[in-house]
């Protein structure tokens, strides 16, 4: 019996994933030809068509997305297999890919990324941004290797190690009354005025959780805490922004008030999630331990706002 390669699983999960053969072969860096005939080669070893094909589309079977699933699952195992033999030379070594949301990338990686390449050298740390569902997806099928998220968020089948808590605080217009205050506590807040991240975004439901309150019959919603920072500037209501975004000096803090939320606990924990299937544990490990040594300098000083 003649068995599938690996490089013509890769070539079917590419195919099945963006249902573009241009498309797929740049991400497997190959020419569109020779994925064409990759696939075509794969549906002759196994006697079935995988991928129906039109001038204009392209779309799997049933069988094609039935064998795409299970071919995550040896690639998976495979890489597996490369890294567990590489990491056991030196820690952090050799390619990874670090899922990370919109919320937490910007503010956090700049600050951290330096210090990690100058420890560690020898990595290949590939970024992915994307919100928290489709990140976590992507780390279950064995697409990236870890992912920089925020806590909590249902991580079911995943190991995740805590990186410290990361508070909000409430942004005003310059001159707003509750400005007059020190600290703000939810009960203060006016739902009339709130203004939050689009559906999808995680911090929009833990911004609402901390406070304890629905969410607004509005259907407006920003898509970055930028729009939410110069939408409040201007006037047009109140928001949440995570301390790491307000310490990051990336946002124009100048053109707002800004109060800490008196809540019982920190409304949300950064986390690192990776699958418990996962062979490089020292990996993560020093990553996670690298990271969370550095969460301290990423507090807000009052003084400076």
């Amino acid at each position: 019996m003649y068995l599938p390669t690996l490089r013509q699983l890769e070539y079917l999960v590419a195919v099945v994933d963006l249902t573009h053969f241009g498309h797929a072969a740049e991400r497997c860096h190959v020419t569109q030809s020779t994925l064409s005939a990759g696939i075509r080669e794969l549906e002759t070893l196994l006697g079935a068509e995988l991928v129906e094909r039109t001038k204009r589309t392209v779309r799997p079977t049933a069988l094609g997305l039935d064998i795409a699933d299970k071919a995550r699952a040896v690639l998976a195992g495979a890489r597996d297999i490369a890294e567990t033999a590489q990491a056991s030379t030196q820690p952090l070594c050799g390619q990874m890919r670090l899922g990370v949301i919109p919320t937490i990338g910007p503010f956090v990686l700049p600050r951290i990324l330096g210090g990690l390449r100058a420890a560690y050298p020898d990595l290949k740390l590939y970024l992915k941004e994307g919100q928290s569902a489709d990140v976590l997806d992507q780390l279950r099928r064995g697409a990236l290797e870890a992912a920089l998220i925020a806590l909590p968020y249902d991580t079911q089948g995943l190991d995740t190690l805590a990186l410290g808590g990361d508070a909000f605080w409430v942004a005003l217009p310059k001159g707003h009354p509750l400005a007059r205050k020190g600290s703000l506590k939810p009960s203060d807040l006016p739902a009339e005025e709130l203004l939050l991240l689009e559906d999808g975004h995680c911090l929009r439901d833990h911004a609402l959780g901390a406070c304890g309150l629905p969410a607004p019959s509005q259907s407006f919603g920003a898509s970055s805490l930028y729009t939410l920072a110069e939408m409040v500037a201007n006037g047009l209501g109140i928001t949440f922004l995570p301390e790491i975004a307000l310490s990051s000096g990336m946002l124009n803090v100048s053109a707002l008030d800004v109060r800490p939320l008196k809540t019982a606990g920190p409304p949300r924990e950064l986390a690192l999630a990776w699958r418990g299937s996962f062979r490089r544990d020292a990996d993560v490990a020093a990553m996670g331990a690298y990271m969370r040594g550095r969460m301290a300098g990423l507090r807000v000083k009052r003084t400076a706002l």
